[in-house]
């Protein structure tokens, strides 16, 4: 059976450029094996992720929410949202293209910029300008100064999925003048289900091939140094426990994973590598990312609300609890700040060139553990 798409209305937004109400479309790809995803045109977030477990029982991994209000009013989160022109941090908002210093909007407390800005590529409708059974893909025109951002960015989306779980996304890119550019998504995940909540993620457990994280200071602004994991809490070369590890971050200023590790760094292996696992051993069911990018950031919701200290949670999908420790999400990228460290992969690209950011989300469903490191090529 192939796979199919649906395309139904989910309600209206504001345009952030325009001021003006438009309608805001989600697509959903089906596969033969009862696995589905939606996205949105607003923000081109992923909304949902539904697949069966090792019982057949189907339900949504990918935190979100049924309207538009709700993704407004948690944008601070980002659930399920592409980030760009640059993803994470960019210190200082400023850096350099040549000899000319580039200023861009600090929308985090007036001291960096974060995820793209005020109106970061989140936020924005997204046009669709292909459709076909397997595959969609969305574009976005970033003016020239968008977000204190120089040259016009034309960036597309490509997201595909196959009768083998595998949902992929392409970003690429290309613009006018010099500018820097590092996109990403936001997913929030959890395997036993979205609503699962803090006791299913602590029965996860991860796995990524890393041998080094990025150093940052108490802001987690990068220091251009990396940081060796041998003997620390960022091993995570063979399956750990996730609730085991995070019980070691309670003496720690920030409660959880949200570190950039450093992936593909082999020069000899080339494309789209296996990077990270994640495991739900109780439904079975297990996620691998692959990617091109050199980083990844594992982020455990460690901001999101502590329902343990009385904070009000986010009322997700059915009225379900998200708080703290409840998802993680695993974003591919460039290092964080890249622009400002000369040692980092660049994330400068020129007229002419295309920026191209392969990531595929690979869905499984396992009985029991099989650990997965090899580094074959993934195509699509």
């Amino acid at each position: 059976m192939p796979v199919t798409l649906e395309e139904e209305i989910f309600g209206l937004a504001v345009n952030p450029y325009t001021k003006a109400p438009e309608m805001v479309r989600r697509y959903t790809l089906t596969n033969s094996n009862q696995m589905s995803v939606s996205v949105l045109t607003l923000g081109a977030i992923i909304q949902s992720v539904r697949m069966p477990d090792a019982f057949q029982k189907v339900d949504d991994v990918c935190l979100g929410f049924d309207d538009i209000a709700s993704y407004i009013s948690t944008r601070a989160a980002y659930f399920g949202g592409t980030l760009g022109r640059v993803a994470n941090r960019v210190a200082n908002g400023e850096f350099m293209i040549g000899d000319k210093k580039i200023e861009v909007t600090k929308n985090f407390q007036n001291t960096f910029q974060l995820h793209g800005g005020f109106i970061g590529f989140d936020s924005v409708i997204w046009e669709v300008v292909r459709k076909s059974e397997d595959r969609l893909t969305f574009r976005h025109v970033s003016p020239d100064g968008d977000e204190g951002y120089p040259g016009k960015l034309t960036t597309l989306i490509h997201y595909w999925l196959d009768n083998q779980n595998r949902f992929g996304v392409i970003f690429e890119a290309s613009t006018d003048k010099p500018t820097a550019v590092n996109l990403s998504n936001h997913a929030y995940f959890n395997l036993a289900g979205h609503a699962a909540g803090p006791k299913a993620l602590a029965e996860h457990t991860v796995e990524i091939i890393s041998e080094k994280i990025i150093d940052t200071d108490e802001a987690q602004i990068p220091t251009g140094k990396f940081l060796p994991v041998d003997d620390t809490v960022f091993d995570l070369r063979l399956p750990v426990l996730m609730g085991d590890r995070l019980k070691q971050f309670e003496d720690r200023p920030i409660k959880g994973y949200d570190n950039c590790f450093v992936v593909n760094s082999d020069p000899d292996v080339k494309g789209i590598n296996m990077v990270a696992k994640v495991l739900h051993p109780p439904s079975g069911r297990a996620l691998l990312i692959w990617t091109n990018q050199p980083g990844v950031q594992f982020y455990t919701a460690n901001n999101l609300p502590d329902e343990s200290r009385g904070d009000n949670p986010v009322i997700g999908k059915g009225c379900t609890h998200y708080v703290k420790h409840g998802s993680f999400c695993l974003e591919t990228e460039k290092y964080p700040d890249s622009m400002n460290h000369p040692e980092f992969p660049s994330v400068f690209l020129s007229p002419g060139e295309k920026y191209v950011h392969e990531v595929v989300y690979e869905f499984r469903v396992e009985e029991s553990w099989k650990c997965c490191c090899d580094t074959k090529n993934i195509n699509k």
